[in-house]
Parts: structure tokens; C-alpha cells; sequence
């Protein structure tokens, strides 16, 4: 018998929440970046103030809840709630004011070369204070409302993600100070465009920040009083919703009802300016029921999020070079579409977004479904989609051509809750079958099951996608997918809407792994056979690439291939918690993130299987809550060019020289490499359609 495994060390992982920090860490240094196009370093300073308020409404949020229990409970790593607070805390501390310097002292002064200034009232030129008095008067005065606080008036609610006045003012008469709360109105532009070139297309693009304008009409808005100071501030709460699920009760009524409560999140960070006064800091702190901890003091503006409006100037010359898509060269004949199910016939398409065209190949299939009236049949998932979107409407259209349409809308996807629940009364009004899904479960996967009759047969045709049925992001995001008429693939999915939408209970499959029940033991199996393979000296491999792998299970597992010999190559964009290159216990596994123009989301496995490679890709990263709380789809890519286009993909992705970050064993993260994967990618895709 083999000799068994040494037990595996204690200190094996990183934690997850400190990972989270540094993936958004690396977001930052693409912003101080000064090889990349000014104002896509303003963009990457908007979206590293997005995420962390992200982190903060559901992952801060969600330790403060647990810390609140009482309970000692402590992280894979070892630490308690209490102390990973702590190191969230000072970590995100200095983490704010790297980037308030890199606007401040670097891209700022940049944009102000080139025309684009963000100003203060101090700095207006006379006529300009004039045109924006008026402004003022007529646009954001009615819209304000000052809440004082004393006796008579409670402190008021601050909604969250909120810019706030907190004012001081003084009775001249008695002398006595009082205090008043103005919320800085979010439907209104947070930055004007001053003077008479108010275009984004001009090359002068002058702002004045909506807080400025509105303090330096402080005295309208107090008449008869003295004003004394004024500070901003902004609340985060928690956004985390918790949903009792009931099986007698509507769980669309259940969510609405939890929805209402979520303005009413406990707050979770308080934003301060550096120059907040502390008096006005401790009744704020009082109020609010934060503990100091949780005040974050930013230098310069709060909230550089909103810096997405810069973003949105039309200075083509500040940006990335515009790209359209291209088609997929099997799904057109010149300018011509192509019948996507002709087409399947012959064979699977991979699709590769953003670089092939979402619209030509994802939403083609569902609209030529739509309009086919062949077609009896149409199934799908959708978990997050467009505002617009043009798959519901294609699904809409199907129903009232009279094929049968069964829509699995997730209305628990975090944050898209409202817009869920309106496609789903959207698409119950048009006759649409409309489900929500499992209960205890997020219905994560991304499918679409189309059934057609040809010469009297029925034949079923699919798609399985690792993002979400939505063409902006489908932009934005790197993704894959395959569209196949493989009947192993349709009669898996055939299983699986049955189980979504009625009370089957499969858990295998031809050629998917299904979670919750099956991808966490199939993957495990899976590390484990290759080695095997490796000790008994036979070809193994693992390749990963996923969002985020934190699963312990998992990680264990390729702890043991790594001992047993087997090479590991992971592509984690965003938190990993496994150590890699650890004598003794990792070092057959590397690890590199690349964080670029597009978000890179694809999820894909491989195993080298002695020779005989297995490809799978689909919509679960390795966390708890995909593998344990969401149904979740790996599908595994049989046709032999699709599998061939993984590998390149893969190969490219890993090469020594392209840019990304390598993480060592001790969690720090290194900046390696020069060329551009996605850029080369766009290119051969440009060649490719040219």
C-alpha cells in the first residue's frame, strides 16, 4: 500500500478577504499606470472605488453580522472576525489614500493638461459664478432639503453610497450652534460643466463638483442664521440581503419585502474628509452607531466613483482604440448571418467575448429561435441581463408566436434583485413560463436549451456560457461559451430545466458536472486522478482558470497533486487562497492574475488524463457559496477544435513574458511581463475579420 500523505500544514492558506484587498490593489496600479491612455486610468480609479464600496455593502457587512453573535469564529487562515477587521481596516485605510494621491498628484494634473479640470467656487471666474447661481436657483435648490437636528427633529436617515452636508450653524440671537444634515442630491449631474462649453465633445471640459456648489449657497438654504462650517460625509450599509426562504411562501413577495429593509442596513464604513471636524466626526459616530474603527478619512473628494463621468468625455484620443466585435467566421458567409442551426450541424462554436460578437452568436441563436417556426421550444436561465435587453425581448416575441418559453429568472442575483423582478412580470405578462429557481439556491448557471422539429424529429440545441446573458457586458467581460447540438449536451439540459422547474431530483449527467451536488466531488476526483497518473508516471496536468478559487476542499486537493508531482498552472483573477511555491507543500503550482481592459470571467478546467486531455468550462468560480448554495454548470467541451482553442488560449495566457501578476507563497503579488494578451487577441481577431 502507498505510504499516506503527511498531514498538510496549518498555515496552507491566504485570506480571502486580504486577497480580495490585493486583487483590488491590482485594479489600482493599472490607474498608475502611465503607459495606458489617461483616461482609462480614470476609469480603473472609478471602478476601484466601486468595488470597494461593493466589499464593504456585502463582505464587511457580512463579518460585522457574524461578529455581532458573538460567536469565535475564525477563518480558514486562523484569524477571528475581530481580527480580520482589524487588517481590513488598516489595510483599506492606506489603500484609500494611495488612491486619492494617484488623482490627486498625478492624474489630475494630467487631465488639466489636457483641458479637462475638476475646480472649486474659489477658483470661478466672475461670469461663470453668475451662470451658476442661476443654475443653482433653478435646478438644485428646489431639490434640496436641510434636516436639522435638535429636540424637535430627530437625527435623519443617511441612505447609503450618499454625498452629505453636515453643517454647522449658529442662532445669532442666543448664540447657540446647531446642526443640519444636506443630502447632496443623486439626481443631479455630480459634476457641472462650467462656462458656456458645456459639450462633452469640446476640448475645454471644466467641472465644478455639485457639494461645492451647493456649500457656497449654504446661507440660502439657512436664512437668518450664522453658518459656521461645513464637512462632507458618506455612509455605507449593508446590502447583504437575507431572504428567509419558505416553501409556502411566494418568494417573489418574500424578496420585495427584503428589498424595502435594505436602505435600512445598519452602516458598515463611514467616509469622512480629512479636514472633518471632530466634534462634528463624534456626533455623526453617535448617531450612525459606528464604531470609530469604521471611519475611513479620505484626502481630496469622496466618492471617485462618480470619476466614470469623466470617462464618459468624448476624447477618443485619451482612450482605448475602439473595437467592434467580430463575427465568429463559422456563423456568417461574408456579410451574410448564417443559419446558427445549420451551422451547429456541423459542428460546436466556441465563442470568445468580447473579441467574438455576442450579438452575432449568443443572441442570434436566441433571436433566430425566436422568429424559427420550427422551433417548439425555448429554455433558459438568466441570472443578470440588460437593461434593454434584446434576449428577453426575443423571448417575449417567441411566447406570443406561441412556442412554449420557460425562463428561469434568478430575482436574488445581488444588486439586480428589481430589475429581475420586473423581467420576470415582464415575461409572465407576455406568456412566458417564469420560475425563480430552488429554494436555498441561486440559480448561477448560464443556459439555453432550444428545441426544434426537423423532418418530423426533434432535435435540441444549446448553449452554455460562463457570463451572463447580457450584451453590455458581454463588451466588457472575457468570456466564453459553446453552442453545440450535441445530444448528450441537449438531453443534460433537458435534465436539468426539469429539475430547475419541477421536482426532479438528478444530480448526473452525460457531460456536465452540476453543483451543488456535483462539481466540487468531480473536480476533487478529477486532481486526484492526475496524481495518480503522475506517481505512477504517466502524463498529468491541471490548468485552472476561475474568478476567484478559495474552496478548501480544493485547494487541499491540489496541494496533494503538486506533492505527488503533477504541474499546476492557475489564472485567478481575483482572490486566491491557495499558497503556491511552497517548498514541500506547493511548489509544482504557479499562479498569475491578469487584471486588463476587459474583466477577465471565464471559468475553465483542464486535465492532462495520461493523454487523453479533458476541457471544461461553465459558470462556477471554487468558492463555498458556487459550489455548496448555487446551481452551477461545468460542461465538458468534446469537440476536438474547440478543445484545440482552449489550449492555445491557454497557452498564450501562461507564457513567461505576457503582462499579469504572480503570487509567491507569502501573499505578495508581483507585476511581470509586457505583452498585452488581450491586446493581441483584439488584433488577431481584427485580422481575422478583415
Amino acid at each position: 500500500m502507498p505510504a499516506a500523505s503527511p498531514p498538510l500544514p496549518a498555515d496552507r492558506f491566504l485570506n480571502r478577504e486580504l486577497s480580495w484587498l490585493d486583487f483590488n490593489s491590482r485594479v489600482l496600479e493599472l490607474a498608475e499606470d502611465d503607459a495606458l491612455p489617461l483616461l482609462e486610468r480614470v476609469k480603473f480609479l472609478s471602478i476601484f472605488a466601486s468595488n470597494l464600496d461593493e466589499f464593504f455593502m456585502v463582505r464587511i457587512a457580512g463579518m460585522k453580522r457574524r461578529q455581532s453573535t458573538g460567536l469565535t469564529v475564525r477563518s480558514p487562515d486562523g484569524l477571528t472576525v475581530r481580527e480580520q477587521l482589524a487588517r481590513v481596516t488598516e489595510r483599506t485605510q492606506a489603500l484609500v489614500h494611495r488612491h486619492a494621491s494617484v488623482f490627486d498628484k498625478d492624474v489630475a494634473p494630467r487631465l488639466a493638461e489636457q483641458g479637462i479640470r475638476i475646480i472649486h467656487w474659489s477658483d470661478l471666474a466672475e461670469a461663470d459664478a453668475m451662470r451658476l447661481r442661476e443654475y443653482f436657483r433653478d435646478q438644485v435648490f428646489p431639490v434640496l432639503t436641510p434636516l436639522a437636528v435638535d429636540p424637535a427633529h430627530p437625527f435623519p436617515y443617511i441612505s447609503g453610497l450618499s454625498l452629505n452636508l453636515a453643517v454647522s450653524v449658529r442662532d445669532p440671537d442666543t448664540g447657540a450652534p446647531r446642526f443640519a444634515r444636506i443630502k447632496v442630491p443623486n439626481n443631479v449631474p455630480r459634476f457641472i460643466p462650467i462656462g458656456t462649453n458645456t459639450r462633452s465633445t469640446d476640448a475645454e471640459a471644466v467641472f465644478l463638483p455639485l457639494e461645492d456648489l451647493i456649500a457656497a449657497h449654504l446661507t440660502a438654504l439657512f436664512p437668518g442664521l450664522d453658518v459656521i462650517d461645513h464637512h462632507l460625509f458618506r455612509v455605507t450599509r449593508n446590502a447583504d440581503l437575507e431572504v428567509e426562504e419558505d416553501r409556502d411562501e411566494d418568494l417573489l413577495q418574500a424578496l420585495e419585502r427584503e428589498l424595502a429593509r435594505r436602505r435600512f442596513g445598519p452602516a458598515v464604513r463611514l467616509e469622512v474628509t480629512e479636514t472633518m471636524d471632530p466634534q462634528i466626526l463624534d456626533v455623526l459616530v453617535h448617531e450612525l452607531e459606528i464604531s470609530p474603527a469604521d471611519v475611513v478619512s479620505v484626502p481630496g473628494l469622496l466618492d471617485l466613483g462618480s470619476l466614470m463621468a469623466l470617462y464618459d468625455l468624448d476624447r477618443p484620443e485619451l482612450k482605448d482604440e475602439p473595437f467592434v466585435p467580430a463575427t465568429h467566421p463559422r456563423l456568417s458567409e461574408g456579410e451574410t448571418p448564417k443559419s446558427v442551426f445549420a451551422t451547429l450541424r456541423e459542428g460546436d462554436v466556441l465563442v470568445h467575448h468580447p473579441y467574438d460578437s455576442f450579438a452575432t452568436s449568443v443572441q442570434r441563436f436566441i433571436e433566430q429561435a425566436a422568429a424559427d417556426p420550427d422551433v417548439l421550444a425555448i429554455k433558459q436561465t438568466l441570472y443578470r441581463t440588460s437593461g434593454d435587453s434584446p434576449i428577453v425581448s426575443a423571448l417575449i416575441e417567441a411566447a406570443q408566436a406561441g412556442k412554449q418559453v420557460v425562463v428561469l429568472v434568478e430575482i436574488k442575483a445581488r444588486f439586480d434583485e428589481e430589475a429581475n423582478i420586473s423581467w420576470a412580470r415582464s415575461l409572465e405578462r407576455a406568456g412566458c413560463h417564469v420560475v425563480y429557481g430552488l429554494v436555498g439556491l441561486k440559480t448561477h448557471c448560464k443556459t439555453a436549451l432550444v428545441v426544434r422539429m426537423e423532418h418530423g424529429v426533434i432535435r435540441r440545441y444549446c448553449h452554455i456560457g460562463t457570463g451572463n446573458y447580457n450584451p453590455k457586458t458581454a463588451r466588457i467581460y472575457e468570456d466564453l461559451g459553446i453552442l453545440t447540438a450535441d445530444p448528450r449536451v441537449g438531453a443534460d439540459l433537458t435534465d436539468l430545466f426539469n429539475t430547475l422547474t419541477g421536482y426532479s431530483r438528478q444530480t448526473t449527467y452525460r457531460s456536465l458536472m452540476v453543483a451543488p451536488h456535483g462539481i466540487r466531488t468531480g473536480l476533487v476526483e478529477k486532481i486526484r486522478r492526475e496524481a495518480r497518473h503522475a506517481a505512477e508516471g504517466k502524463p498529468a496536468g491541471i490548468r485552472i482558470k476561475v474568478n476567484s478559487l478559495v474552496d478548501e476542499q480544493i485547494i487541499d486537493a491540489l496541494y496533494e497533486a503538486s506533492l505527488a508531482g503533477v504541474p499546476v498552472e492557475l489564472v485567478i483573477r481575483g482572490i486566491c487562497a491557495l499558497r503556491p511555491g511552497v517548498p514541500g507543500l506547493s511548489e509544482n503550482i504557479r499562479v498569475r492574475s491578469i487584471v486588463g481592459r476587459f474583466l477577465e470571467h471565464s471559468r475553465v478546467v483542464n486535465f492532462a488524463n495520461d493523454g487523453s486531455p479533458e476541457w471544461w468550462l461553465g459558470s462556477s468560480d471554487l468558492m463555498h457559496r458556487n459550489l455548496d448554495r448555487r446551481v452551477e454548470v461545468l460542461l465538458r467541451v468534446n469537440d476536438p477544435v474547440a478543445a484545440r482553442q482552449l489550449k492555445r488560449m491557454f497557452d498564450e495566457a501562461m507564457a513567461p513574458d505576457v503582462r499579469s501578476w504572480q503570487l509567491a507563497g507569502d501573499s505578495t503579488w508581483t507585476r511581470t511581463g509586457e505583452r498585452d494578451n488581450q491586446k493581441e487577441l483584439l488584433a488577431l481577431r481584427g485580422e481575422n475579420a478583415g
